[in-house]
């Protein structure tokens, strides 16, 4: 496994990526966000899945749907933090079922596949509360972010 987040996924992968996240988008009208980190900065990996949630201004859609997939490489360490929209709707298991699919890839060292299966879980699992609407817009960019 590659240690530099620069290195981590090859372009192809991150097109890949991009594409699973814009497929995802269109069967809900929550926004999906994936962001990669060499390591966990702060004081453990959800408190910093949500200041990256903020910094990304993800909590600036109209419906509070955004989700940030969050991957810290050096420490095998990741979260799915959604905004308070999805939160108020959802039992408080709602990404069990998500993150166990990536961890299965995970563990094999198949990330692409972990993030690609991962994306298209939440797409799936966010229609049943925010469908995809005919005048639903992309609010946020489907690009994969780093730090």
């Amino acid at each position: 496994m590659p240690n530099n987040v620069e290195d981590f996924l090859s372009t192809s992968e991150e097109q890949e990526i991009v594409e699973a996240i814009r497929v995802a988008e269109l069967n809900t009208s929550g926004e999906i966000r994936v962001h990669l980190e060499q390591t966990c900065k702060g004081d453990g990996i959800t408190t910093r899945a949500l200041d990256l949630f903020h910094t990304l201004k993800m909590d600036n859609t109209k419906l509070q749907n955004g989700v940030l997939i969050y991957l810290a490489i050096e420490d095998k360490a990741f979260a799915i933090y959604g905004d308070k929209g999805i939160n108020d709707k959802v039992e408080s298991n709602f990404w069990d079922s998500t993150k166990d699919i990536m961890q299965l890839h995970f563990k094999k060292g198949d990330f692409k596949k972990g993030l690609i299966e991962g994306i298209l879980k939440s797409g799936e699992e966010l229609k049943r509360y925010f469908p995809y609407s005919d005048n639903d817009t992309n609010e946020l960019t489907n690009e994969i972010s780093k730090g």
